[in-house]
């Protein structure tokens, strides 16, 4: 056994067959504790960061987190803020792929579990992960999947229908049961419990539910839903993410996992906690389109230019809104007041009328440099080249040329770093998956002549 300087609280097992370690290679183990079969894993008391060297070649073998070396800083590298956390991903529709992608992004070891026989890859946000296809509908199927969760951190689990686990012997009880430590996310609309619980439904009816959406619109029309935005990924994906690091830094105090009910209606609402709690300062006491923050204020609205472009203007405090009218040439003396709500239309008008005489580009020459709150509409196909964009380095290009934002926010030190390779195909990581989590070259031979996992190869991508 190698010469270890580590301190007494850690307690490690230093056989197995992977991965091996450089000699005089350094890293950090993050802070896990108290994982169940203690055999093969690594037991941490809680939150404790020490740093591990390594005075002669060895092998560790495989412990939950992922291997020790995986995505953590060597003496020159840089830790990203998951590395070490393996995640299982059941495939599933923009929320749960958009929950994945976030931990994959900063670090985590995301692996998406597909089904054998699909057409196409339905998830857009695969940046970072693995794919692994499995035959959910045979029992050995729920077995390789049973062996995956007992050996991660996290399982993101995104079906609709309570008991789809359950069915499978693989429900939050029976893998805490075999793994006490993972977090078990389930990313639902309605949540787990509840008259709704099982109904189906989209962003546009969670947004409903969670009454934001009675709050969206120009005045005297109806409410509309800003795309699939609120409720699908800041009510849904986001707030799981938010959900598994909280319940991974609890589980540094605790030694143990917990289940996350992420429901998309209650993460909307959550989103919305803003209007609830301002509610009494009287910002929302008009019709809906005829308020500060909905469009009901002139100087918080979007106005067309003359080369069919569009400026966003958000000129609330007085000083800025003096900034506005000087940029557009007028006097203030010669308007009403700013918070005249009955001149608002007037107003409006005038603004429409002024902003219509000159091209974007104009306008933000004139707005350039000042507090005046006025900035371009840009397209999707103009962000990345926007000066300030470009200078922090907001968007990403991956190696077929695609362009994304870049992970966000922005850590110090440990700053996110994503993979810019083409998202995987399904079933592309099987069989290397399966072996890193123990199955033998044979075993693996084996699922895959009994149609029990696929290894798959380019196929169409929505």
């Amino acid at each position: 056994m190698p010469n270890l300087r580590i301190p007494s609280i850690l307690s490690v097992c230093l056989s197995g067959t992977r991965p091996a370690l450089p000699f005089g290679f350094r890293f950090c183990l993050a802070p896990v504790c108290a994982f169940n079969r203690v055999d093969r894993f690594l037991v941490l008391t809680p939150a404790c960061l020490p740093t591990i060297t390594l005075e002669s070649p060895t092998i560790i073998k495989q412990i939950p987190s992922s291997y020790l070396c995986e995505r953590l800083c060597s003496v020159h590298g840089i830790t990203m803020a998951l590395a070490g956390v393996r995640v299982i991903e059941l495939a599933g529709l923009a929320p749960a792929p958009f929950c994945g992608m976030i931990l994959a992004d900063f670090g985590a070891r995301v692996i998406r579990v597909d089904r054998t026989q699909a057409a196409m890859a339905m998830d857009s946000q695969g940046r970072g992960k693995q794919s692994v296809a499995l035959n959910l509908k045979v029992a050995e199927g729920a077995a390789v999947l049973r062996r995956l969760c007992a050996q991660s951190d996290v399982v993101i689990e995104p079906f609709r229908q309570a008991g789809v686990m359950e069915k499978l012997g693989l429900g939050p009880e029976e893998l805490l049961k075999e793994n006490p430590c993972l977090i078990y996310a389930r990313l639902t609309g309605f949540g787990q419990k509840g008259c709704f619980a099982q109904s189906a439904g989209h962003d546009i009816n969670y947004l409903a539910m969670s009454g934001l959406l009675s709050m969206l619109g120009r005045s005297a029309e109806k409410p509309y839903a800003p795309l699939n935005l609120m409720a699908d990924f800041a009510g849904g994906g986001l707030t799981c993410a938010l959900g598994i690091v909280l319940a991974l830094l609890e589980r540094t105090r605790s030694g143990k996992g917990q289940v996350i009910d992420a429901s998309m209606v209650e993460g909307a609402a959550y989103v919305g906690s803003f209007v609830w709690k301002s509610q009494n300062l009287g910002l929302w006491n008009r019709p809906r389109g005829e308020n500060l923050l909905d469009s009901g204020a002139p100087f918080y609205d979007t106005y067309r230019t003359s080369d069919g472009k569009h400026v966003a203007v958000g000129a609330l405090e007085p000083q800025f809104y003096h900034q506005l009218l000087s940029g557009l040439g007028f006097d203030p003396a010669e308007l009403p007041p700013q918070m005249s709500f009955s001149d608002w239309p007037k107003m409006r008008r005038i603004f429409a009328e002024k902003f219509a005489s000159r091209t974007r580009a104009e306008w933000e020459q004139i707005f350039a440099g000042t507090d005046a709150c006025v900035t371009p509409v840009l397209s999707l196909d103009e962000v990345a080249a926007h000066p300030h964009n470009q200078e922090r380095g907001s968007f990403v290009q991956d190696t077929e040329g695609e362009e994304s934002p870049r992970p966000a926010p922005v850590l110090s030190r440990t700053p996110a770093t994503p993979s810019l390779a083409r998202d995987p195909f399904i079933g592309e990581h099987t069989r290397d998956v399966l072996e890193e989590f123990g199955y033998t070259p044979p075993e693996v031979e084996q699922l895959l002549e009994a149609g029990v996992v696929e290894c798959g190869k380019a196929t169409a991508r929505l």
